[in-house]
């Protein structure tokens, strides 16, 4: 009994030590947001503090209110409209219109247009708010630049060239943000204050990245592409190991209570969620049934809850010369957003 107890607390140590096993998170569709209109949509962004979703939609952004899960208001006027980014802190919001090449910002409390910026770059496409600048950030698909705008006034302050076509971008919390080049598979980085390029690297064997989630905490990147995750180390600027998961992507979201990302698959109808069993060890320990054209993808990070937009299809028109290979079309008035909780 004497050497039983001597051996506990080394016993307790070694189970301290042992990694974690990663648990299912067990998440479901609970239910479906009706939003309805016409058109179609890209990223949306979760206001956690204020319980609402900004949902683009076309030619204008949709307003939902979190707690009834209903729709409370509408910012027009965003042609092309791609993503929303929100500067809490400032009271104001940020809206990527890809048609016109312009920002549109709106007051937070009243969610009424204030301003309009012409960003100099063509089809700007994800914005990012960098809290630690206090500047807005457009990634230029059609140019190949970033452009980096003042939160406080609204006003232009310099452009950066990526030396490839930028799809989604993160802010790192220090002052740095982070890209994915969707024409070369790579990511690159660059000073949010300086607006200098640093690191450059390639994330093959993912090709054609498209969203990008970051756990600033452990500093690794999450880029998905076309059934394949890459997990990059930010600091170090490689790949630490590649995850499998759904086709059709195009975002994803990193839960840092969980730590656990998830990818938005479209193709697939689902979502892949990969756990961080520790900062280079990641599993696949779900995968979420959802709908088809699911394929963006936000996440609240106090409750948890995934959000993702997609509509009803119906059978493709006939093809054409120009478009041999139609899409399905679109059932009026179906658009709505997926929630999924554990």
């Amino acid at each position: 009994m004497n050497q039983l107890r001597r051996l506990a607390p080394f016993a307790a140590l070694l189970i301290a030590a042992a990694p974690a096993v990663a648990q299912s998170p067990s998440y479901h569709v609970a239910r479906q947001i009706t939003i309805g209109g016409e058109g179609g949509w890209d990223y949306l962004t979760v206001d956690a503090a204020a319980r609402r979703l900004y949902v683009s939609h076309a030619t204008h952004v949709q307003v939902v209110d979190l707690a009834h899960d209903s729709v409370i208001g509408d910012i027009p006027n965003t042609p092309g409209v791609h993503g929303i980014a929100v500067a809490a802190e400032l009271g104001k919001g940020f809206i990527s219109s890809g048609r016109d090449s312009s920002v549109t910002i709106f007051d937070l409390s009243t969610l009424a247009a204030t301003g309009r910026v012409n960003v100099g770059g063509r089809n700007p496409d994800a914005i990012v708010y960098d809290a630690v600048t206090r500047r807005v950030f457009t990634m230029n698909a059609g140019s190949g630049t970033a452009t980096a705008i003042d939160a406080t006034n609204g006003t232009v302050l310099g452009m950066v060239t990526l030396g490839g076509r930028p799809e989604f971008a993160v802010a790192d919390g220090r002052g740095r943000i982070f890209v994915n080049l969707e024409d070369s598979s790579a990511v690159t980085s660059f000073d949010a204050r300086t607006l200098q390029v640093g690191a450059r690297w390639s994330i093959l064997p993912c090709e054609g990245p498209s969203g990008l989630a970051m756990d600033r905490q452990h500093r690794r990147l999450f880029s998905v592409c076309n059934g394949t995750m890459a997990i990059s180390d930010a600091d170090a600027g490689r790949v630490v190991t590649t995850v499998p998961i759904g086709t059709g992507v195009d975002g994803v979201m990193f839960d840092p209570g969980t730590l656990t990302a998830f990818s938005s698959n479209g193709a697939d109808s689902s979502v892949t969620a990969v756990h961080e069993d520790a900062p280079d060890r990641y599993s696949v320990v779900q995968t979420i049934p959802t709908k088809r054209g699911a394929r963006t993808i936000a996440i609240d990070e106090r409750t948890h809850r995934l959000y993702l937009p997609t509509a009803e299809f119906g059978p493709p028109p006939p093809p054409t010369a120009a478009q041999p290979r139609p899409r399905p079309t679109i059932v009026p008035g179906s658009f709505m957003v997926l929630v999924l909780e554990r």
